[in-house]
């Protein structure tokens, strides 16, 4: 059978990364920077996660590592998009490109290896349920941030900033400090990501391996419009693709069809999305 409870243990293995980098993406999208270096933030985090705890032994440390080294990684975008007034979109690019480059780099620097870094000493996070510590933070998380958005004093003022930042500023808010903050956030959830994939989902690190997870979570924050259960349904809808893709592998389907389909499915809800947002307008043209 195709569609059993072992696809939907899959499927929820290979949200989680999805899912924290997304919920990372929705608080800036809210604050008004559109974050597409979440890509650079998780290969940062994978990298940071596997190095500390091959040399500490504590794979904790490694998700501690992880945090704080791509919410490090994000003052990039931070300065560079908040302080000094760039592109967004073009710091995101060339984060996501420096993160692959600069991996590769300390790959052979560290532990001077190529391609992938796979030790028997290497320690990975313990299962609880089937599923590591993480991943029910990545649905807490969720939760948390929902009532954030819409209850907490910050949360308000976090939107409020994205909505209209001259209108926050006249009442003594500051723009730059709120995005600051999510732009921060958003790394240390991109780092817990990284440190998922590389520690939960498997236990090594390999170049360039978030493969493209990352643009998928910067999708599922454009599906969900960036409201934190809209942006879980869409990461699920990723997940159960991937597992989806991984039980096809295994039913004899060539690797590099089944790897696609994550990528066939995003295409499709954009496309989808694209489609209906066009349709809206000409709508109420035609009732007006």
């Amino acid at each position: 059978m195709f569609l059993d409870s072992d696809l939907l243990m899959s499927a929820l293995r290979a949200l989680t990364p999805i899912l924290l980098a997304a919920l990372g993406g929705a608080l800036c999208e809210r604050s008004g920077v559109f974050n597409i270096g979440l890509e650079g933030m998780m290969l940062m985090g994978c990298f940071t996660s596997v190095a500390t705890s091959w040399f500490t032994g504590s794979p904790w440390l490694g998700v501690l590592a992880a945090a704080l080294a791509a919410a490090a990684y994000s003052l990039i975008l931070a300065v560079g998009a908040v302080t000094l007034r760039g592109d967004a979109v073009v710091l995101g690019i060339a984060m996501n490109l420096l993160a692959v480059g600069l991996t590769s780099f300390l790959l052979r620097t560290v532990f001077g290896v190529q391609g992938t870094f796979d030790d028997p000493s290497l320690a990975g996070l313990p299962l609880i349920g089937g599923f590591t510590p993480l991943a029910y933070l990545s649905w807490a998380a969720v939760a948390v941030a929902a009532l954030l958005l819409s209850r907490h004093v910050w949360g308000l003022r976090l939107r409020g900033v994205g909505e209209a930042p001259a209108a926050a500023a006249t009442l003594g808010v500051s723009p730059a400090k709120y995005q600051y903050g999510a732009i921060l956030l958003s790394g240390v959830l991109c780092g817990l990501a990284g440190a998922q994939l590389a520690l939960g989902n498997v236990t090594l690190f390999t170049e360039n391996m978030t493969a493209g997870r990352g643009w998928i979570a910067v999708v599922a924050v454009m599906l969900g419009r960036a409201a934190p259960l809209g942006v879980l349904l869409a990461a699920l809808l990723f997940g159960l693709a991937e597992a989806a893709g991984f039980r096809l592998q295994g039913l004899g389907l060539p690797q590099q069809a089944t790897d696609a389909a994550p990528y066939v499915v995003t295409l499709g809800a954009l496309f989808l999305t694209t489609a209906r947002r066009r349709r809206r307008p000409r709508t109420t043209g035609a009732v007006q």
